[in-house]
């Protein structure tokens, strides 16, 4: 998938976890928290991110969890800035990590779970350089 300022190069899955020992009908209130990250390399025009996404039941999220871990490679234009090769990334990766939430939980024999849209755009992004926000 390419956008103006990113081009998807290849994406893995790092992670999976899944934890369902919930009884069959048993209602859950799914809850959700993510991290968005990525780095940079610093002879090249290429960044590595990471999603990590957790879904987890908000009552007893011991009883029902899918985490995954999802890491892109990008190639990007040098000539934007870093928060918007961030928001690029991060609706380039995003599909596949959603699917990946879908696919898994539909095979798994329950509901399967589709993640709502994060709009990134309204997201505070934290930047550190050097050891510096």
């Amino acid at each position: 998938m390419s956008y103006v300022n990113v081009n998807l190069q290849g994406y893995k899955v790092d992670r999976i976890e899944f934890v369902n020992t919930k009884e069959n009908g048993s209602k859950i209130s799914l809850g959700n928290k993510f991290s968005y990250n990525v780095q940079y390399a610093k002879d090249r025009n290429m960044a590595k991110a990471e999603f990590d996404l957790e879904v987890h039941d908000k009552e007893d999220p011991k009883s029902f969890m899918i985490h995954v871990v999802v890491v892109g490679f990008f190639a990007y234009n040098p000539d934007v800035k870093k928060e918007k090769i961030h928001t690029d990334t991060f609706k380039a990766l995003f599909p596949y990590t959603k699917a990946l939430v879908t696919t898994i939980t539909a095979n798994c024999g329950i509901q399967p779970i589709i993640i709502p849209e994060i709009d990134i755009d309204n997201q505070q992004i934290y930047r550190f350089d050097n050891g510096k926000q």
